[in-house]
């Protein structure tokens, strides 16, 4: 409700500038009659001009007379039909009285002049773009909140997720692949007994109206990526918190949702339909697993409880775990079937439970082993018998014999953080899933190594380096990473203040990183030092642009200025040149001019301001004066050439940030829906049609080309996740300058499913 009382007060808002823009256009009308004879007279010298002007009149007295009609001069009509019937009247409106077009935001008009170049902007191109992307590599593993979402197939890739994708990471190849078909964050995830099949299962989600998705869980073939089945669609509520398959031959699957009373249900993996289900309890639930050795067993563990359930005939009861005269943990964390059949749990006061079936007819401990300093997170049973737990305040691995005597143990480096989960290799060489993101591979013998590493916070800044395939991000983990497109690594990770921008210097020696404090430092690549440490004001920064030439550095903060500092020293001297003052809301985003003497900007409340910086820093007030000019980058959100990226109603929040390709026929958007957009540049109209592709799990926060343009980066914010997608080419087409000069016929085409 909320929601759909804001919606309508944007279009109130909206109204009472159309209304005011109406009546201008009927004054503007009234002298246009008064000039036509004028205009006649210039006839035999001009009669192409008048001509044109004449076309421009009719059609302009022609809208103003249907919308008249429709709703009368006393406005009393909807809000809807008031606002489709006045679209297209002001386009025709603006572009009789100055070459320019508006749109709104919030009901704020934004006013973009028509370039010089386009003579018929009713008749401009608006299609596709040929290129499409295609998922190319995902940097990160989701390990800071699931448990269990780690295992090894047998083609040899390790299987894990984040975000909305299940990646397959094959560990000696160093290849990736990946099952896409989620719409939301995956949370779960199994094998089957045959180490083909996968389930994963995944929250409900949001669309972006803010109505829920159903949740569900997905059966697919690792070695096809083809989806088997979707199990419990309109079943489960908020999402699916846990799954598993039976052993006998994988025939069920037990799935865990996120409800209050975090219903168990069991279905039939081959028909898809529900065996049994049952509410569970009101306290959290962090796995479950039916008995090897019995699939009527089924066992599950959580906050202050472990549950020993049976399915017979349709139906599930269950039993609970008998502490005794042991201390309840507040949480049993994990569990594994020993070879005997025991069930043995690691629990949040740091101890293995052995438990067992009683004579009459109850389960309860038989034997408590203290294991680690702080909580047990994990435990892996092993082909011999052998045990590894994962424990998380003191991060050891530790080996046990079948019969719990400690044989071996090691401790991962602290920067990696806690053990999460650990998944067999060969009995030797093991996986590990931490905390902070991370998969190490080794043994116990040569210890571990970083294979997948990731942030943990929300990330902003990204900035691709202007000749290698390098990019850097950083965040609100307070990382400041530098990662490999080619090689797909993290080259090296530095710990800053919270980061929330980047650019890389035009010579690539050096990069600029702005904070959230106001300050911002200049790190050299090669020897990985702050060279360069300054402060602006007190507030956060939000965008860091070097000049083309690299002779000057623009900081646009929160504080509404942009500081323009002389660059010298091959970027690691820097000094205060000047100050850009007149926004009046924070700066989001900047571009220079292509000759370095101008800067296009965007503030938070959607004004597009010029500047001329050769000229000391002033502000240009004629913005019609800029409409000619070329830029060298394009990354604003708000300007005449991608104007088409933005949805009707948007309330100016929906786009994060876009880029312009280096070859000038592109632009990919980054949006607040989890998605990543590809436009054709210059997208001047609304609704273009553009590529939609889904992977992110969160908003967008950042998107960039790499130097080449082979590749797009794109960045999610509170899923901690990096997507790197491949550009496809399609075609030579146009340039971007040559589709402005098109007069030919609109051609819209669908965005690609």
């Amino acid at each position: 409700m909320c929601r759909q009382a804001g919606r309508l007060q944007l279009q109130e808002n909206e109204i009472t500038l159309l209304k005011s823009s109406l009546a201008d256009a009927l004054r503007r009308l009234r002298l246009h009659d008064q000039l036509i004879p004028l205009l006649k007279q210039q006839l035999i010298a001009g009669g192409q001009a008048f001509e044109r002007e004449t076309n421009i009149h009719m059609k302009l007295r022609i809208g103003l007379r249907k919308f008249i009609l429709n709703h009368g001069r006393n406005w009393r009509c909807t809000n809807e039909s008031m606002v489709q019937s006045c679209h297209t009247l002001f386009l025709i409106c603006h572009w009789l009285t100055g070459q320019s077009i508006k749109m709104f935001i919030r009901g704020r008009p934004i006013t973009m002049y028509v370039p010089s170049n386009i003579q018929n902007y009713d008749d401009l191109r608006m299609e596709p773009p040929v290129e499409k992307l295609e998922l190319d590599w995902v940097y990160g593993y989701r390990g800071r909140d699931c448990r269990a979402n780690l295992y090894l197939l047998a083609s040899g890739e390790a299987v894990y997720f984040i975000a909305c994708v299940v990646v397959l990471y094959h560990i000696n190849n160093r290849t990736q692949r990946h099952y896409s078909k989620h719409t939301d964050c995956v949370r779960c995830l199994t094998i089957h007994p045959d180490k083909v099949r996968v389930a994963s299962g995944q929250t409900a989600g949001v669309d972006k109206d803010g109505k829920p998705l159903q949740p569900y869980v997905h059966i697919w073939d690792s070695s096809t990526l083809i989806t088997l089945q979707q199990i419990g669609l309109g079943t489960f509520e908020r999402g699916v918190g846990s799954v598993a398959f039976s052993f006998d031959s994988g025939a069920f699957l037990c799935v865990i949702d996120d409800s209050n009373e975090h219903m168990l249900s069991v279905w039939d993996c081959a028909k898809g339909t529900k065996h049994a289900e049952v509410k569970s309890t009101n306290e959290a639930v962090f796995t479950v697993e039916f008995n090897p050795n019995d699939s009527t067993n089924i066992i599950t563990c959580g906050k202050s409880h472990v549950y020993f359930w049976t399915l017979s005939a349709g139906s599930l009861t269950k039993k609970q775990g008998i502490f005794g005269k042991y201390k309840k943990p507040k949480f049993i964390q994990c569990f594994v079937f020993s070879l005997t059949g025991d069930v043995l749990t690691g629990d949040s006061e740091g101890n293995i439970l052995t438990w067992g079936k009683s004579p009459g007819d109850t389960f309860q401990i038989m034997r408590q082993t203290r294991a680690h300093d702080g909580s047990v997170f994990t435990l892996c049973m092993l082909q011999g018998g052998a045990l590894l737990s994962g424990g998380g305040k003191d991060r050891k691995i530790i080996r046990w014999s079948a019969d719990l005597a400690p044989e071996r143990e090691c401790e991962i480096p602290e920067k990696f953080g806690a053990v999460r989960c650990i998944a067999d290799v060969d009995g030797e060489e093991v996986l590990v899933g931490t905390t902070r993101n991370a998969i190490l591979r080794g043994t116990f013998s040569d210890g571990f190594v970083a294979i997948v590493q990731g942030h943990v916070d929300e990330m902003w800044g990204l900035a691709t380096h202007p000749s290698q395939d390098v990019f850097l991000t950083c965040g609100h983990d307070r990382q400041v990473c530098v990662w490999n497109t080619e090689e797909h690594k993290l080259d090296w990770c530095t710990t800053l203040e919270y980061g929330l921008c980047a650019d890389f210097c035009p010579n690539g020696a050096v990069v600029s990183v702005g904070l959230s404090t106001g300050r911002w430092l200049v790190l050299d690549l090669q020897t990985k030092d702050v060279v360069s440490d300054y402060t602006d004001g007190n507030e956060q920064l939000s965008v860091m642009r070097y000049s083309p030439d690299g002779s000057f550095l623009a900081v646009g903060s929160h504080d509404n200025f942009i500081y323009i500092y002389n660059v010298t020293e091959s970027g690691r001297r820097y000094s205060r040149y000047g100050k850009c003052n007149g926004h009046s809301s924070f700066i989001t985003h900047l571009d220079w001019s292509k000759d370095g003497k101008y800067i296009m900007s965007n503030s938070g409340d959607y004004e597009i301001l010029y500047w001329d910086i050769a000229g000391g820093c002033k502000l240009l007030r004629n913005r019609y004066e800029s409409k000619d000019r070329e830029w060298a980058s394009y990354t604003c959100v708000l300007g005449f050439h991608v104007m088409g990226v933005w949805l009707e109603g948007s309330d100016g929040t929906d786009i994060n940030a876009l880029c312009r390709s280096h070859n000038e026929r592109m632009v990919a958007v980054a949006d607040d829906f989890c998605k990543v957009h590809l436009f054709q540049y210059p997208c001047p109209k609304p609704k273009a049609p553009n590529h939609s592709y889904e992977g992110h799990g969160s908003h967008v926060t950042n998107v960039r080309f790499t130097h080449c343009d082979s590749h797009v980066l794109s960045m999610g914010g509170k899923d901690t996740c990096i997507l790197q997608w491949r550009v496809k080419r399609g075609g030579t087409g146009d340039s971007g300058r040559d589709r402005l000069h098109s007069s030919s016929s609109t051609s819209t085409s669908s965005p690609e499913p």
